[in-house]
């Protein structure tokens, strides 16, 4: 396992994004990842959102058997969520409008305005609410890597200058959050953001977050994360020069490099459209790239997948 930024991680990690809502995969999900975690991987993803909360809450509950019944500890895990949409609680809401009223703008956390979409929020007072849930859902103290997730998606409603302005004032409130012990590191999770040209309306730079990250938190700011899509079918991180270093364009996995920022691949098998095998083969021969997650929600998922890592 390679060593980042003080963390050991495993090169496969497990997702927690696809399945139902219902207790049946929640089960299912808790039982692949204490299997996932007996085989050695120790990168554990998800989000707020993942079926309504209850992907976090399967970690929690996996979390529990591990420490209890097979002695691996929570200090074991590099454990790694995200926030910015909106995260429902079990079931979607018959009325999201009431849903968000009473959760979030009555008790002052972020205004209708604040949200973009009617979906998106990265103001920091949402974001430190939604890293207290997660810490909640899971019953740990702090994760490890905390994530914005596709902040490009505030791209069609606000100016570029206004989105870094609130990009610069969300990694603000995150060096505040890290700083009172909840997470280790942040970063940005993207679908878009990374992989699009600069003339896009969809691209971020990564060059400029770090920047921003400095502004705030000086050079041991926290921002040491990306995670973006990576397998044979969607190339661009690697084949699209859209970020500018000394003069020169280079795509975001070596801007990554040159920048000292650990690149996590999502969507590796695209939601299993392309054979295990060939694509673990594929991401983990990208140099740059840490771990490839993979959405795992059965016992039966984590075995044929990482035997194909043993032995490919």
């Amino acid at each position: 396992m390679p060593a980042k930024h003080g963390l050991k991680l495993s090169s496969i990690g497990i997702g927690t994004y696809l399945g139902s809502a219902d207790d049946v995969t929640d089960a299912s999900y808790t039982r692949a990842i204490v299997r996932a975690a007996q085989l050695g991987v120790n990168v554990i993803d998800t989000a707020a959102n993942y079926r309504f909360q209850r992907s976090e809450r399967a970690i929690g509950e996996a979390l529990k058997i591990l420490a209890n019944e097979h002695g691996i500890a929570r200090e074991k895990l590099v454990i790694c969520t995200k926030g910015g949409y909106l995260p429902f609680d079990t079931v979607p809401p018959r009325n999201v409008a009431q849903y968000m009223n009473e959760t979030f703008v009555q008790p002052g956390i972020a205004s209708f305005d604040d949200f973009v979409g009617g979906s998106h929020c990265m103001t920091p007072s949402y974001l430190e609410s939604q890293i207290d849930q997660s810490l909640r859902n899971m019953g740990v103290e702090y994760v490890d890597v905390y994530y914005i997730h596709n902040p490009e998606s505030q791209f069609p409603y606000v100016s570029e200058q206004k989105f870094y302005a609130r990009l610069k004032q969300a990694f603000e409130g995150l060096e505040e959050n890290r700083r009172q012990g909840k997470l280790a590191h942040y970063g940005v999770a993207t679908w878009n953001g990374f992989r699009t040209p600069p003339n896009s309306g969809q691209h971020h730079s990564l060059v400029r977050m770090i920047e921003l990250a400095r502004e705030v938190g000086g050079d041991e700011h926290g921002f040491h994360f990306i995670q973006l899509p990576l397998n044979m079918m969607m190339p661009e991180a690697l084949a699209i020069g859209n970020e500018m270093i000394d003069g020169e364009a280079v795509p975001v996995i070596e801007a990554a490099q040159r920048l000292g920022v650990t690149v996590i691949a999502s969507a590796s098998l695209m939601q299993g459209r392309i054979d295990p095998r060939s694509a673990i083969e594929f991401v983990r021969g990208v140099g740059g790239v840490t771990t490839a997650l993979i959405g795992m929600s059965r016992v039966e998922h984590v075995e044929e997948n990482l035997a194909t890592d043993l032995h490919g």
